[in-house]
Order: C-alpha cells, then structure tokens, then sequence
C-alpha cells in the first residue's frame, strides 16, 4: 500500500476527516469500548477459497476500475490514480489481483507499487505483499516497503478489509517482519463529502506504523471503496 502519501502528519489527517465526517454515529465511542481483534487464521494461504480481486463493497475491485484523488500535503499537490490490473500474481499459492497505485507530489512521480489482493472464501480481502518502486530527486529507484507474503518465515497475508467491519474492530493489514506490520482499526462512521460526491454510508479506518510511529486516516464509502487516503480525496472515478 501507499507510503509517502499514507503517512502523513497525524493531526492532517485528523483535521481532514473531522472536517468531511459530518454524522458520526453516537454509538461509535461506546462500540470502540467493544472491540474485537480479527484472526489472521481467515488469510492463511492454506484455507483455500481464494478468489483473485474482491467483490467486499467496503473495497471492491473490478478490473479495469480506475479512482483518481486529489489533494495536498504540507503545501505540495498531491496527487494519487489507483487502477485494477487485468493481470494476476501467484502468492503464497494463492492467485491474486494485482492493483497498481501511482503517486505524483508536485507534478513529479514520487512512488509506483503493485499491491496483491484476493478475497477469502467469508468476503474478508486480503493483502498479499507488494512490489514497489520510489523515485528520488537524484534519479535513483529505491524499492522500500516491498514485501510478498511467501518471502519467509513469520511472513504472511494481511487483512485489507474485514468482511463485515464494524467499529472497534482491529487488524493486522501487513506482516512482513521489520519491514511491513500495518495496523488497522476501525474507528467510525458518518456522512462524507469528497469532490467525487457525497456518501452516506462510509467507515473511518485509523493506520498505524509500529515500526515507525506512524498514524493515518482513510475513509472507505460502501460501494464504491477509498474515498480519503490522509491528504488526498477522491475526485473522480
């Protein structure tokens, strides 16, 4: 997944989803009291059921569906086109989809990654690794954050999107030891408005980095997917 844009200054990403959560459910704190640690058990490779892509409409991905984002970071635009590939990658023995994400800061290309999925036989997506490339100033390509679930031992599938996310409820989204180990959790629900329309029916997920110290937001709109991703928002698609 992304990670220049992804992580972005903690209180950014709050200010921006303060701003666009407009009806937050009053059952949200209570809910988060609640919470529930998913089984990574759902993405071992070994339970079979996989299919390639997803059709979870918290983060569908039909292929050849295209979502643009915009915004701006610390003065800089941003900027952020993810595209569903036709073509697969086998992972850990399981086909998955490959969903390519392309990020320009400034009008510069900052970072390029081919992300894994495949949905579980429960409608869990999950996240298999990814290839990546970061471009730097000086002209040189640095492959940062790459991981695949088979790379070794302790390394695995990750949760992208839970079945049936409801607040309160954590998961691990990366694990890649000392590289990739992403956590996700749940953390509301309300009515957002993005350039590309207005939603009624959307989940907040908060990110974090252990590995770095890191915090993010995104905002999910049933049906349709992403529709914030820290500083950037979805324009069109």
């Amino acid at each position: 997944m992304r990670h220049s844009i992804l992580t972005a200054a903690l209180a950014t990403s709050v200010l921006l989803v303060a701003a666009c959560d407009q009806t937050t459910a009053p059952s949200d704190q209570a809910s988060l009291q609640s919470a529930r640690q998913l089984d990574l058990e759902v993405c071992d490779p070994a339970a079979g059921g996989f299919t390639a892509g997803s059709t979870n409409p918290w983060f569908p991905l039909p292929t050849d569906q295209v979502w643009e984002y915009e915004g701006e970071e610390e003065g800089v635009a941003a900027e952020l086109t993810i595209t569903v590939l036709g073509q697969t990658e086998v992972v850990a023995g399981v086909t998955t989809r490959v969903v390519h994400e392309h990020e320009v800061e400034d009008g510069e290309v900052v970072e390029d990654s081919w992300n894994y999925f495949a949905q579980a036989a429960d409608g869990t997506v999950c996240y298999f690794g990814e290839a990546v490339d970061i471009y730097h100033e000086d002209g040189s390509v640095t492959h940062e954050g790459a991981w695949r679930a088979d790379d070794g031992p302790g390394f695995a599938p990750g949760i992208a999107m839970p079945a049936d996310p409801r607040v309160g409820d954590r998961y691990q989204m990366e694990l890649a030891p000392g590289i990739a180990e992403d956590e996700g959790r749940v953390v509301g629900t309300g009515s957002v408005t993005v350039p590309a329309g207005s939603f009624s029916r959307t989940i907040r997920v908060r990110e974090s980095n252990p590995l770095e110290g890191d915090k993010g937001y995104k905002v999910y709109a049933h049906g349709v997917g992403l529709i914030v991703d820290g500083p950037v928002e979805l324009v069109e698609y």
